[in-house]
């Protein structure tokens, strides 16, 4: 469905205008029955251009609404204030993961693998800095490894990028220069000191 920029029309893919005993072309959109909710954005009916704007002359959102409650639905921070607190938890109020019937392990295995993956980080804290860490994963290097793999890694992926292997594209250049600035910052760490 393409759209004509600033205008609304849609190419009309051989609709019609919906309003009874018009035959234009249904090129405009407007709401449908059902708005957007959790199925998807809604419906739309489709009209041509001189329906469409009658339909928009006949729909006023502020219908029914004093000055005052026109102002504020028309401040810059309208959908802010809300006499709910959507954001912000009191401590009772969250779920007791262990009241949930799991059968598939889904809640418990998330966890799991959640605290195994900082329980992971907490043991390197002390080998790598954040850099480095940064460092290893641009060589695609895990957390355990030792002199020897670093540097039989740097010369494969110095040999993967470099253009001369690569017939003189220097398409890999600037992932060249993050391999050589990572072995340099790791080659240098107090882990293979």
């Amino acid at each position: 469905m393409k759209t004509t920029k600033f205008h609304g029309r849609f190419e009309s893919e051989g609709r019609q205008c919906e309003r009874p005993g018009c035959i234009a072309a249904g090129e405009f959109r407007a709401p449908g029955s059902s708005g957007p909710g959790f199925d998807g954005p809604g419906n739309y009916r489709w009209f041509c251009l001189d329906h469409v704007r009658e339909f928009n002359a006949g729909y006023d959102w502020f219908e029914g609404m004093s000055a005052e409650e026109i102002l504020d639905a028309q401040a810059p921070t309208a959908g802010w204030r809300t006499e709910n607190r959507v954001y912000q938890g009191m401590g009772a109020d969250t779920p007791r993961w262990a009241d949930y019937d799991d059968p598939l392990d889904a809640i418990n295995g998330r966890a799991r693998d959640i605290r195994r993956r900082a329980a992971a980080m907490n043991a390197d804290h002390g080998r790598f800095t954040p850099q480095e860490r940064d460092a290893l994963t641009v060589m695609g290097l895990a957390s355990d490894t030792d002199q020897p793999t670093l540097r039989r890694r740097y010369s494969e992926l110095v040999r993967q990028y470099h253009p001369d292997r690569n017939g003189g594209d220097r398409q890999h250049e600037a992932r060249l220069q993050r391999v050589v600035e990572a072995y340099q910052l790791l080659r240098r760490a107090a882990a293979f000191v």
